[in-house]
């Protein structure tokens, strides 16, 4: 391709990326301005301000685009791990396994004490 091809779609690109984004900040301030200060007398933000956010919230909640291996693949190699650890087991160390994950995370009823759901 010509280079002057290539320049054209990176500039057209970059456009795309910009009003997307534009698009995102714009859409988050105005449900924030029309919720957040009716509601809980919070903030009216300005475009910076809901930028920063945005940047925040990805800083703390999103992933940077990481995916841990064992969504991809099933599990990857700490399942396996298990698998093949219960596999090579017997009976007897089944049942210990599965009383101790109980005895660890099942919740315990105090006798007297009636059970809640």
């Amino acid at each position: 391709m010509n280079k002057g091809v290539w320049i054209g779609k990176i500039i057209i690109m970059a456009i795309v990326v910009v009003a997307i984004v534009f698009g995102v900040v714009m859409g988050t301030m105005y449900l924030w301005n029309m919720l957040i200060p009716e509601l809980f007398n919070g903030p009216v933000l300005n475009f910076w301000q809901t930028l920063g956010l945005l940047a925040l919230s990805k800083i703390f909640l999103w992933t940077f685009g990481c995916r841990h291996r064992s969504h991809r693949h099933g599990g990857g190699h700490v399942k396996q791990h298990w698998k093949e650890r219960w596999a090579n087991m017997d009976e007897a160390e089944r049942e210990r396994f599965k009383q101790k994950m109980k005895d660890k995370w099942c919740r315990k009823v105090v006798p007297g004490e009636a059970e809640t759901k």
